[in-house]
């Protein structure tokens, strides 16, 4: 249980250093110059019951700590609006294939399991994924545990940040999960709601400096609270959980431009951080606006 508070706040820009990287909130294109990287791609075949689920690791020049990931082989326009810019800044980009499919389904011992794959990095998390697909067993809990395993040792100690890339659909979930009375707003040591913003295009991050960043580029924006938020098996639990700086870029379906402009924000600005966190980004903040709202828990 928490009492808001509720500030207004301008929408004003962060700028960022960088000759290529500059971007605005919205949907203005910016400048897409010539391929700086070449992509290099390992295939991993991972077995899970009867299915081989395979795994793309795709490498953008050198590695430079800089961790993506593609849970949901339904969720495209995230990859197609981080790849441009992968191109030109370097990164790696963890793909799981699936038909073009969310929930990954799979056969042991005859009986069907199905289990969404950013439900997995815990057993309770498994264990809710698995039932909400119909079929439960330990058996299949562990084959999915080998699988979360395999996905988790792609991701170096050394890994400077991790980037997880969805998509959404049109007010299935939202910025407005987040604010009081919305389903999750439990889950938010912080909320950044841009009301001239699509409420479908969020970022949600463990990290309070990257939760400022996003927030003061006028992007909606939460920052998880890492100890009260619900463990239900996701990336963004785990991470925080971990210590692991994360943020989960997401736009509504489509939105390929859009993604790509909330990218190049997020990359210029890891690629030349300051060195300390804001632990309490709203104490940076001006009450001079009338838009938008901050919300504290």
């Amino acid at each position: 249980m928490f009492t808001p508070r509720l500030i207004t706040l301008p929408i004003f820009g962060l700028l960022l250093a960088g000759p290529v990287l500059q971007a605005q909130t919205g949907t203005q294109s910016t400048a897409i110059h010539a391929p700086k990287y070449i992509p290099e791609t390992r295939t991993i075949a991972h077995n899970i019951g009867n299915r081989t689920v395979v795994i793309k690791v795709i490498q953008y020049g050198e590695p430079n700590g800089i961790y993506c990931i593609n849970m949901h082989d339904n969720e495209g326009t995230a990859v197609l609006g981080a790849v441009p810019v992968l191109e030109m800044t370097g990164g790696t980009l963890i793909r799981v294939e699936n038909f073009k499919q969310r929930v990954i389904k799979f056969r042991l011992n005859g009986v069907l399991y199905g289990f969404d794959p950013n439900r997995i990095y815990s057993r309770i998390g498994i264990g809710q994924t698995l039932r909400d697909n119909r079929n439960y067993s330990l058996k299949a809990v562990l084959e999915i545990e080998k699988f979360a395993g395999r996905l988790l040792a792609l991701i170096p100690d050394t890994a400077k940040c991790l980037i997880a890339l969805h998509n959404n659909t049109n007010d299935l979930f939202s910025i407005k999960s987040y604010v009081p009375g919305g389903i999750r707003q439990k889950d938010a040591k912080a909320v950044f709601y841009n009301e001239t913003e699509d409420v479908d295009d969020i970022a949600l991050t463990t990290d309070s400096l990257i939760y400022k960043v996003m927030a003061d580029a006028g992007y909606n924006s939460i920052w998880q609270d890492n100890v009260k938020a619900k463990k239900d098996g996701s990336l963004s639990i785990y991470s925080g959980e971990k210590g692991i700086r994360y943020i989960n870029i997401e736009t509504e379906h489509g939105k390929v431009e859009q993604y790509r402009i909330m990218f190049e924000k997020l990359m210029a600005w890891l690629l030349s951080p300051p060195t300390q966190p804001v632990e309490n980004p709203e104490e940076e903040k001006e009450s001079t606006g009338t838009q938008n709202l901050l919300i504290i828990n």
